[in-house]
């Protein structure tokens, strides 16, 4: 795991697809920074995968547009977490791969896109926060009069006093978070309420949706967990049903089902997280044992290259291509599995018909064509790399081991002052500012004054320090 890009954030990756099974990387490779195994608090393992990420977006993207949020900037990053669970942080929507495993439509978790969407277009983080410093305010003052009343008691001599001051003092926290927890089910439920009209707008069906919570609602009661309604920061699940089935009815699209071409890339998708959590056996858990569909195939030429045999993995994807030679995320991971057999150029071949038939908005499968390039070992790649490692930083500044690779890029070429540039910039960017002043010191050495590298370098020196 690497050091965050930003508080809420940190991500995950493997060399190639080998570090680990639950952890999707086909998009990019080697972690910039090594990090501790521990995740630090506060930090969620992201995935990085060009596939997933544009499915998550064609999701997202009618849904943010109902609500007005559209030109907002609004990301969907994927969690490394078998959990089903989403939440928002400042401008994005994190949902755990456990979330897409679970839905067995896409209706399901575009349902759950849309109550988050709620959550940000009604402002509740902000007024989360200031409610949440009013329940902290309520405890202390709360816990200050708990003390009077027992400095009280002790100088009259009563017991009885003192154990009310006692008393107050461990009511005082409960009370405050009683109130907040009441403030978190009512902004619940209005997000509920703004999921349900998003879906109508965009003429989708509420039945997803509604089919979640009957979930959580049928594994709750079959647990049999007594649950203290003050205690949760959710409205209990029957309620939310209730609500949620008025609501879901009253729409004319309830019965609408997803395209077919949806529901097959909701599949795909399904079984490739499957895949790397599991093999063999997870894929035909998750998509069923149908060995003729798509993503089955998918998912069993995923496992079979994690398990060793590449080669294997090779002739399943050439055969799965002949089923769909325009699927641009089956030519991306032909080539990942060409790099893992040592053929880089074929590798960049697969690489490059993959970005020209894939959605790639962030670059990412650029940058593993790049890295292909790079992988050659041969100088005139190396600069032919230089523009695709630049344009896919462009695009996802985020990508941290495009900085790594951009590194090696300049380097092969001759350019070791912007090799060091780049180094510094991906610590940069990683949080890692010890790192970053050494290669930007580096950088300031090799570089031209003046130029727009020097004074780059220079910016990442001083704000590092």
């Amino acid at each position: 795991m690497r050091k965050l890009l930003n508080p809420a954030r940190s991500i995950a990756t493997l060399t190639g697809r080998l570090a680990s099974r639950a952890v999707i990387a086909t998009s990019i490779v080697l972690p910039f920074i090594a990090q501790p195994a521990q995740a630090q608090q506060g930090r969620v393992a992201v995935i990085r995968d060009a596939e997933i990420e544009t499915l998550l977006k064609d999701y997202t993207s009618p849904i943010l547009q109902a609500a007005g949020l559209s030109r907002r900037g609004i990301e969907v990053v994927l969690v490394n977490d078998e959990s089903f669970n989403a939440f928002v942080a400042g401008r994005r929507i994190f949902v755990n791969t456990g979330a897409i495993m679970a839905a067995e439509t896409p209706n399901e978790i575009i349902g759950v896109l849309a109550h988050e969407t709620g959550h940000l277009a009604g402002g509740h983080q902000q007024r989360l926060r200031e409610q949440m410093e009013r329940a902290r305010t309520m405890a202390i003052v709360g816990g200050l009069l708990g003390i009077g009343a027992m400095a009280a008691g002790s100088v009259a001599g009563s017991r009885s006093g003192t154990s009310a001051g006692s008393a107050l003092v461990t009511a005082a926290p409960g009370v405050a978070m009683r109130g907040l927890l009441s403030y978190r089910r009512s902004e619940e439920m209005n997000a509920d309420q703004a999921a349900a009209k998003y879906l109508r707008a965009t003429q989708q069906s509420t039945k997803g949706m509604l089919k979640t919570f009957e979930r959580f609602s049928s594994n709750l009661a079959l647990a049999g967990v007594q649950v203290d309604p003050y205690q949760i920061s959710h409205p209990l699940p029957r309620e939310r049903i209730a609500m949620l089935e008025t609501l879901a009815h009253e729409s004319p699209y309830f019965d609408k089902a997803d395209p077919p071409a949806l529901m097959q890339r909701h599949q795909l998708a399904r079984a490739k997280i499957a895949a790397f959590a599991g093999g063999q056996a997870a894929v035909a858990r998750a998509v069923g044992r149908d060995r003729s569909s798509l993503a089955y195939r998918y998912g069993d030429a995923i496992a079979t290259d994690l398990s060793g045999n590449s080669r294997s993995a090779l002739a399943k994807m050439d055969e799965l291509l002949k089923s769909a030679p325009n699927n641009g995320y089956f030519h991306e991971f032909r080539g990942e599995i060409l790099l893992k057999l040592r053929r880089p150029e074929d590798a960049a071949n697969a690489f490059a018909r993959s970005m020209k038939l894939a959605k790639d908005p962030d670059g990412l499968i650029r940058s593993r064509y790049a890295f292909a390039l790079l992988s050659t070992g041969k100088a005139e790649n190396a600069k032919k790399s230089l523009d695709s490692f630049r344009a896919a930083i462009q695009s996802d500044p985020d990508n941290l081991n495009a900085y790594l690779h951009l590194s090696q890029a300049y380097a092969l070429s001759g350019d070791v002052g912007n090799a060091d540039l780049a180094m510094a910039e991906g610590h940069f960017r990683a949080g890692s500012m010890r790192d970053a002043q050494v290669f930007a010191a580096r950088a300031l050495q090799r570089l031209p004054k003046g130029t727009p590298g020097a004074r780059r370098a220079s910016d990442i020196l001083a704000v590092a320090k």
